[in-house]
């Protein structure tokens, strides 16, 4: 069963080397791996919470798009799309904003952050604050939930808001009763390049720190690495390779072997022209059939045009049907008529899917059941105090082969996860059972 991985990438801005580093070049690598369904999209609505600029965000778009691509990314392999492409992702988020608790998003760090500075300020809590802003935790909660996704790449000051997306689809799934939504897991990346900019601090454009990827051409990388802030050692005095910036951008671009031979190099006196000098060759090994590529995208925009409606095509052959069900379920258009039973037997699936079903009981505890393709209930869970760990069982049911979780005791039989018992039946039920979670895991 593939694990689906999304990743977004908001158009306000010209990506640059630290971008490429710690993100684009480690997500690309990443989307090749087997087993991995990849979705990147442009993040332009998002844009819209932070730039007010019409052209910046149009050719934000046009360079983020034009960067993917030209740094290697599949379009044939990945679902690669434009946010504004897919009607369904604002209907989503306008449905998870209708189950989502204000008391929610008053957490929400960017939100919290603003006010702060405000009272700083001695101004109003809210002056400033758009309902985007406030919000857009549930737009982000849209895009992940709209296609599913197993895991989320995301950095540490994003933890936050796939919690804020479990909550949100956990509270639709259960008013709704079903399960709609699958949780999503976070996925840190540890081992990603952090790179240095020009003068130590993090490379970033709020610090107007960076070094250009593609803008620009060799020359501006060239210009913007002769900028870099050394020490004042001299040619033929060792450096400190370790406390070195330059070192550390090297590393990010060159093998083990080359990244010792360079550090030799700065500790037996290399002075820090030539240093830059070889790094700026190093790095266009890697950039420059890159840019290439990403010279003639931007000279041909209606190809990464025709790319992008490609994409969205493709995504919307999951995102429409999707929609369609989740219609149904908040009662926006009538449920399909059940087929008669002696035709669900004749037919199998045709009388509906195998689902499972989120409920809480009387005591309060949290439970769930697995309805056949016939609306038969086939299983009833034991009691949870955590709807969380009801979630968890029913992703593990879905994701495991039925016999490493099964125990049988005459007729009875168990379903055990992580050492304890979560369901009982009668082990006449199996063969059913086995159908349905067989169904689902094809889902």
């Amino acid at each position: 069963m593939n694990t689906r991985v999304l990743t977004g990438i908001t158009t306000s801005g010209t990506p640059h080397l630290g971008n490429y580093a710690g993100a684009i070049r480690p997500s690309i690598r990443a989307s090749t791996q087997a087993g991995v369904d990849a979705f990147f999209f442009l993040a332009d609505y998002h844009a819209l919470i932070k730039c007010d600029d019409p052209q910046r965000i149009a050719r934000s778009r046009l360079e983020i798009a034009a960067t993917w691509i030209a740094a290697g990314l599949d379009v044939e392999r990945v679902t690669f799309y434009r946010q504004s492409d897919l009607p369904e992702i604002p209907e989503l988020c306008w449905m998870l904003t209708c189950v989502t608790a204000k008391g929610l998003m008053n957490r929400a760090h960017a939100y919290k952050a603003s006010v702060d500075q405000n009272l700083l300020k001695q101004v109003d809590p809210d002056d400033g604050v758009t309902m985007g802003l406030f919000s857009y935790p549930i737009l982000m909660a849209a895009d992940i939930l709209m296609f599913n996704a197993n895991k989320v790449p995301v950095g540490r000051d994003q933890i936050q808001h796939l919690e804020m997306t479990r909550d949100i689809a956990q509270r639709f799934n259960h008013l709704y009763g079903g399960e709609y939504f699958v949780l999503p897991e976070v996925q840190i990346e540890e081992d990603v390049a952090t790179l240095p900019g020009l003068d130590g601090r993090k490379m970033s454009k709020s610090y107007d720190n960076t070094i250009p990827l593609f803008e620009g051409g060799a020359r501006a990388l060239r210009a913007a690495v002769l900028r870099i802030v050394t020490d004042s050692r001299a040619p033929g005095e060792p450096k400190d390779a370790e406390g070195s910036h330059l070192y550390t951008i090297y590393r990010a671009f060159a093998s083990t072997a080359e990244s010792a031979q360079f550090r030799a190099q700065l500790e037996q006196g290399l002075g820090w022209g030539d240093a830059k000098q070889l790094l700026c060759e190093r790095i266009e090994q890697e950039l420059a059939p890159m840019r290439e590529r990403y010279a003639e995208l931007m000279a041909k925009p209606e190809r990464i045009e025709d790319i992008l409606q490609a994409g969205a095509a493709k995504a919307r052959k999951l995102s429409g049907p999707f929609m369609a069900r989740l219609r149904e379920a908040v009662g926006l258009r009538a449920p399909a008529k059940p087929a008669a039973r002696g035709a669900a037997k004749d037919k199998g699936a045709a009388g509906g899917k195998a689902r499972f079903v989120s409920f809480r009981d009387e005591q309060g505890l949290f439970r769930f059941r697995l309805l056949g393709t016939d609306g038969q209930e086939l299983l009833l869970s034991e009691t949870f105090d955590d709807p969380k760990a009801a979630g968890r069982v029913i992703q593990a049911l879905r994701g495991s082969a039925l016999d490493e979780l099964l125990s049988l005791d005459g007729q009875s039989a168990a379903l055990s996860v992580e050492g304890r018992v979560v369901v009982r039946l009668a082990a006449e039920h199996l063969p059913q059972v086995r159908e349905a979670l067989a169904e689902l895991a094809a889902q």
